[in-house]
């Protein structure tokens, strides 16, 4: 199972600010000490972050009542067969950001909750553009061979229960390699952690660009889509 480290990760404080909820506008308008603030997570959260992406490549062997047979196993639900049924292969995909970055949180929110948020908001923007970073180059490996990909299907959306998704995805991928470990609830730890599927072929549907809409945004980091619950 192949684990990719070389990602460099680009952020700013816009992206921070979005990782915590709020609207950077208006916080630069209204709340200017909230945007030095986190352009300080940025000085002191980047260099803590690890990224990692755990992933498998899988031959997909046909759908059959919501159920996609892939190489080792099955993905099933309503999203499964709205988005997979056509593709010819699937990637499995966990990426995370590292425990670093959420141990410093930690320490933070007892003494300084405002800057632990910040520290937060970055671990939420971080791990969302790396998944947009693998989104890209699997597309970019994809279009080379004249074929398109889904939009990433992550655990959470409709019509693909978490505990049930996260389980179909932990069952054909082991991303301990990376450091992600799943509880029995469904959430992954760290925290700052995305899972989702990618499917790839000549007649798969795919938006303007698999990560440009990417639906992974709004999903929340650990394994659900309330981002309150997981970031």
């Amino acid at each position: 199972m192949p684990v990719v480290t070389d990602w460099a990760l680009e952020l700013d404080a816009d992206q921070v600010l979005r990782g915590q909820g709020a609207d950077p506008l208006t916080l630069r308008s209204r709340r200017p000490a909230l945007v030095e603030i986190a352009e300080r997570a940025l000085l002191v959260g980047m260099p803590l972050l690890q990224p990692r992406v755990a992933y498998e490549r899988l031959e997909a062997r046909g759908l059959r009542h919501e159920r996609l047979s892939v190489d080792g196993g099955v993905l099933h639900g309503a999203l499964i067969a709205e988005h997979l049924g056509r593709a010819e292969q699937v990637v499995v995909l966990v990426c995370t950001v590292g425990d670093a970055l959420e141990a410093c949180v930690a320490r933070e929110m007892d003494s300084d909750p405002v800057f632990g948020l910040a520290l937060d908001g970055l671990g939420s923007a971080a791990v969302e553009s790396l998944a947009g970073l693998a989104c890209s180059r699997i597309e970019g490996q994809t279009a080379e061979r004249g074929w398109h990909a889904s939009l990433p299907l992550s655990p959470g959306m409709v019509g693909w229960p978490v505990l049930e998704g996260q389980a179909q995805i932990f069952s054909l991928l082991d991303p301990s390699l990376a450091g992600v470990r799943l509880t029995e609830s469904g959430m992954m730890i760290p925290r700052k952690s995305l899972s989702f599927v990618l499917g790839l072929g000549a007649e798969v549907a795919s938006g303007a660009s698999a990560c440009s809409a990417c639906s992974v945004r709004s999903i929340g980091s650990g394994g659900g889509r309330s981002r309150a619950s997981s970031t």
